[in-house]
């Protein structure tokens, strides 16, 4: 089956997930992880993009963002790309391909989707053998909205704002919500819709971006549809 384009779509939130070759480390050191979040930086300025939120693991990269146009989004990644990894090979003398192929992404709809990836995006360490709490984890925007720090990368969206009156009931809400583990279908839902391309959603939305793009917006389901009967066929109850 031929490969769907990428969707993006101005103004609305998309979940981004960079995977390195063959699973490879994308990060073998601090140094590196300071250097992704220096070029993420100047790339979404650069592109006005929102970035709510993110995680940097050892082999990919998580990152909850708002495109003000849909060119902006492929625009930044494209220029964390040529800065990252030219600096990586040269540091680590290496050559070659880091990612694996182009990036992945999926338009959310705003509401509960957006929150729980969100939480997805902040829960990997978490999920990790031995797990990490998401607050020890330096490498995501877990403790800037638990207000341990205040991350000058991020952009706060509405819906994490509207979950408390104040900064203290924002991070305590937030806290319960991390302290809260994703079902594994949950979790499976956004791995799948980031990688794959398809839109997250209810029935609603996923027709309104299907009849903006003329894309579709879920797996059609396994196996030939059914055949309607002939006309003037005779049919048994």
């Amino acid at each position: 089956m031929a490969r769907l384009p990428r969707l993006a779509i101005a103004g609305l939130t998309h979940h981004v997930i960079q995977r390195g070759h063959n699973r490879q480390s994308v990060f073998l050191d601090d140094t590196d992880r300071i250097a992704y979040l220096a070029a993420l930086r100047e790339a979404a300025a650069l592109q006005q993009v929102a970035v709510h939120a993110y995680v940097l693991m050892d082999d990919h990269v998580h990152l909850l963002v708002t495109p003000p146009t849909a060119e902006a989004l492929s625009k930044m990644l494209q220029a964390i790309g040529r800065r990252y990894v030219s600096a990586f090979n040269r540091r680590h003398g290496r050559v070659g391909t880091l990612w694996d192929g182009r990036f992945r992404a999926t338009v959310l709809e705003s509401g509960p989707h957006v929150l729980a990836c969100m939480r997805y995006i902040e829960q990997n360490p978490q999920r990790l053998i031995p797990p990490t709490a998401a607050v020890d984890y330096p490498w995501s925007s877990a403790s800037h909205h638990l207000g341990r720090r205040r991350d000058s990368l991020l952009t706060d969206h509405a819906l994490y704002w509207a979950t408390g009156n104040t900064p203290f009931e924002r991070e305590l809400a937030w806290q319960r919500l991390l302290d809260e583990p994703l079902s594994g279908d949950e979790v499976q839902a956004h791995t799948d819709s980031a990688l794959k391309g398809w839109a997250l959603g209810s029935g609603a939305f996923l027709a309104s971006l299907g009849a903006a793009t003329a894309r579709p917006m879920a797996p059609r389901p396994r196996g030939r549809p059914a055949r309607a009967p002939r006309q003037g066929a005779v049919t048994q109850a």
